[in-house]
């Protein structure tokens, strides 16, 4: 993450983040006198900002912290996060709130919590952030090019069974280009550029700060060796399948194998320990054919029994940003190339 330095500005500030339900709540609070101060504050901060006036001490590079404890709760654990420790967060966190004369965290047994003041500055927080990580990503694309670091997200059966195979060729073309491929079913941030790039297994919920676009389908078809092979439908709730760990349960591969309901299951953390158990005629497995049909497994039966949706989604300014723009043209081209693969 980019740490951004910025110039102090000028009096006070207030507010939250959170999750998906910090929204719902903070237009709640919106409504109140409170937070209607807590805003007046904020826009002079802002102004002196932007037009000039007094200027206070704070330090812009610590939003990203504020971010961070916000996030997590915790000092410690925010301050791993950024290579920093406990005692620096504290310090860094009391600073911002002597600068802004306003109590940003209180200490609850949970964990730290936004107080209303801290919700509000929070959330315009995250914004400010956003633009200026999309600034600092435009300002140097126009003088690179194709260059930089792009971080794509993904389930990591799609990197390690498909995606891979053709990093050689999208490396090659642009030599100054930085990958990161993260095996990491998580909504990663896209507003701190934990991910520039994700591909997803279902439609997301609108998002105005996404671009969103179907790219295609995954398929899913019943694969089975040595006693397994060829075995009959009618007989598949009577043997012994390979399934991923009950927290993985309300997945739709998963709720497809509990309508089975199966005699026997063993359960595995991974795609390829289930592929590989599969192989060696531990079981039944449900796998994606685009990473089954590769390693040569054989169907139980030929078409697939279940279908999920590709999604690919970026920021709303990632198009604008000539590395971004290329992985995603390498991306959405191996979606096209190998379709019907995907499909199953």
């Amino acid at each position: 993450m980019v740490i951004v330095p910025m110039a102090s500005a000028s009096s006070c500030g207030a507010g939250e983040r959170s999750e998906v339900s910090f929204f719902t709540r903070y237009a709640s609070l919106r409504k109140s006198p409170a937070t209607q101060t807590i805003h007046a504050r904020l826009q002079r901060l802002l102004a002196c900002l932007l037009l000039g006036g007094p200027r206070v001490d704070f330090d812009w590079n610590d939003i990203p912290l504020l971010l961070k404890l916000a996030d997590t709760g915790s000092m410690s654990q925010a301050g791993r996060l950024l290579g920093l420790d406990a005692s620096t967060v504290s310090r860094r966190v009391a600073a911002a709130e002597k600068a802004l004369n306003v109590r940003l965290f209180i200490r609850e047994p949970t964990g730290y919590q936004p107080t209303d003041a801290g919700k509000v500055f929070l959330a315009h927080a995250e914004s400010v952030f956003d633009r200026i990580e999309t600034m600092l990503a435009d300002t140097r694309a126009e003088a690179e090019g194709v260059s930089g670091t792009v971080n794509v997200t993904a389930i990591d059966v799609l990197f390690t069974h498909w995606l891979t195979r053709y990093l050689p060729e999208l490396l090659a073309a642009h030599p100054a280009l930085q990958v990161n491929l993260i095996g990491d079913n998580r909504d990663l941030s896209f507003t701190r550029r934990e991910a520039d790039l994700a591909i997803r297994l279902s439609r997301p919920n609108e998002d105005a700060a996404l671009r969103m676009r179907k790219v295609g389908e995954l398929g899913f078809a019943v694969y089975g060796a040595g006693a397994f092979a060829g075995m009959a439908r009618e007989h598949w709730p009577s043997a012994t399948w390979l399934a991923y760990p009950l927290e993985l349960s309300r997945m739709p591969e998963m709720r497809w194998l509990a309508m089975l309901e199966p005699r026997q299951l063993a359960r595995m953390s991974s795609v390829s320990m289930i592929l590989r158990g599969c192989e060696e005629g531990a079981g039944l497995a449900l796998l994606p054919c685009i990473a089954a049909d590769r390693a040569g497994l054989q169907r139980v039966e030929p078409e697939p029994v279940l279908r999920r949706e590709l999604w690919l989604l970026s920021h709303r300014d990632t198009g604008r940003v000539a590395r971004f723009a290329a992985v995603t043209e390498w991306l959405q081209g191996h979606f096209e190339s190998d379709a019907s693969a995907l499909h199953g």
